[in-house]
């Protein structure tokens, strides 16, 4: 009985040794195994490599908009260009803390204590309109509330509605210090949007200013306005064909709002992200080689035991 279980063990034993010798695929079974391992390591960090590239790239194509706001006390006095056509200026104020005091005289030419400038220009548009434009320096300090308050006056017109045109640019200074003033108007014109105030009202304009930063480092700059209109009422006695214009410009608030465009794709960020990656990738790749090296060697320990078992049983 003893010798049958001998013979049963030595017949397995045989078995065993004759099918790994002929089949070394089953030896390299362990091997698969770890490369399976592997490739689920390496499938998704490839695809992380991938997404990190193509999220930089779309990062690049489109910025974030960033707004800031910075607080002044005091502005550059802006340059307001009127186009008052036949209507002449009567007066010009500067005010303080929103009060403007009762009108004497409407109609009547009163006190200019603004600073103006007038100038005539050709229409950069059409470059044969000859332009005249009266050019009154803004208000400056936004703490006191310091306005400006401007009284025209239109001696009569054929014209079924008037109203008169006016610019807003970033500098009055700028303006006077010019040597070429035409041109610097006509560039204003070029640039910036132009506006109406209708005669027969009173017009309040809250500026705002809106500076944008482009891509080259050049900087423009942008009014926006908030305009109330009240109705006048003209108490003067003998009715008149004339009409009266009156305008109120002051600073809205003392932020001057800054806009520019932020890339927010970091390219040391996703250096290091990639360098990770691919750090990863090499111990994953150094620990498959050496799963590897210890599966064979413990296959071939088994083996070369079995191969013992086999001779001390001959």
């Amino acid at each position: 009985m003893l010798r049958a279980e001998v013979s049963a063990s030595y017949q397995e034993l045989s078995e065993d040794v004759e099918r790994v010798s002929e089949n070394p695929t089953e030896e390299r079974g362990g091997e698969m195994e770890v490369n399976e391992d592997a490739s689920s390591v390496i499938l998704p960090a490839v695809f992380l490599v991938y997404q990190t590239i193509s999220d930089f790239r779309e990062k690049l194509k489109h910025p974030v908009m960033s707004v800031s706001y910075k607080e002044v006390s005091l502005y550059d006095a802006p340059g307001i260009a009127f186009y008052p056509g036949k209507a002449r200026l009567l007066s010009c104020k500067h005010h303080y803390y929103d009060h403007i005091p009762p009108l004497i005289n409407p109609g009547q030419p009163g006190d200019i204590e603004c600073t103006t400038q007038r100038i005539n220009y050709t229409d950069p548009f059409t470059n044969q309109t000859m332009k005249y434009a009266l050019v009154v320096q803004g208000p400056r300090d936004v703490k006191k509330k310091e306005l400006v308050f401007l009284q025209f006056h239109l001696n009569g017109t054929d014209q079924d509605f008037s109203a008169i045109d006016y610019l807003l640019f970033s500098s009055f200074q700028e303006f006077i210090n010019s040597p070429e003033k035409a041109e610097f108007m006509k560039d204003c014109e070029s640039s910036y949007s132009s506006w109406k105030f209708s005669g027969g009202f009173r017009t309040w304009v809250k500026m705002s200013l809106v500076k944008t930063k482009e891509e080259d480092g050049s900087e423009t700059v942008e009014f926006k306005q908030e305009t109330s209109v009240v109705n006048y009422i003209d108490q003067r006695t003998q009715p008149r064909s004339d009409q009266l214009f009156f305008v109120v410009f002051e600073w809205k608030d003392p932020f001057i709002q800054t806009v520019q465009d932020i890339i927010t794709a970091n390219p040391w960020n996703m250096i290091a992200l990639l360098c990770g990656i691919f750090l990863a990738l090499f111990k994953a790749a150094d620990f498959a080689k050496l799963s590897v090296k210890w599966m064979i060697k413990i296959r071939k320990r088994h083996l070369k035991r079995s191969r013992q078992v086999m001779n001390h049983i001959n």
